[in-house]
């Protein structure tokens, strides 16, 4: 069984790859997106090679360079606002960003006890200089310990029933929609082949 699906366009060799990851998306749940429409309106914006990682909404695609990109995602967006009334944000990343964040193994030095998960936070640029790290929330079930340009480095705990979560406390903290992935997801897109 794979983890997504791919379109029949094959990306042109020049072309970059890039990732949009959707906000509060899970692909086929009332009001969200099928996996077919998600990748068809990656395809109709000109996207090439477009592929369906996993069901939280993380779209992979080819593009000319990094306008081309968020004109594709501005138009993709737009169709699925249009198709079935998907209104939330997205943020974009080139594969080859995700790969150095990866290669620099930031995990390494992070927390280690009590991790219930490892995350990475998309945020908008603005948002980093706004938050002095490192940062544990009231309930201490999430440390952020790291960032990059755009996204948070964290750790999540389980004390009670469910664990802490850091997209929502970010959020509430900065006053800014994010979207999180898990560490591993994170690692398995920016290896993804066209």
């Amino acid at each position: 069984m794979t983890a997504g699906i791919s379109s029949a366009r094959r990306p042109e060799p020049d072309l970059m790859r890039f990732a949009a990851f959707f906000r509060n998306v899970n692909l086929g749940r009332p009001g969200k997106p099928t996996r077919e429409q998600f990748v068809q309106a990656f395809e109709a914006a000109g996207g090439a090679g477009v592929r369906s990682f996993l069901t939280h909404g993380n779209a992979v695609f080819s593009a000319s360079g990094k306008r081309a990109a968020q004109a594709v995602l501005r138009d993709a967006c737009q169709r699925l606002e249009d198709v079935c009334g998907l209104a939330e944000p997205a943020f974009l990343r080139s594969l080859d960003s995700l790969a150095k964040l990866v290669a620099s193994d930031p995990f390494a030095d992070g927390p280690d006890d009590d991790i219930y998960e490892r995350c990475v936070t998309f945020v908008p640029p603005k948002a980093v200089p706004l938050l002095e790290l490192p940062a544990i929330n009231a309930r201490r079930d999430v440390e952020i310990f790291a960032a990059g340009e755009a996204e948070f480095l964290s750790v999540s705990r389980k004390f009670t029933a469910s664990p802490g979560s850091p997209n929502a406390w970010l959020e509430r903290t900065l006053g800014m929609d994010a979207t999180t992935r898990a560490w591993n997801t994170v690692v398995r897109i920016s290896r993804l082949e066209d």
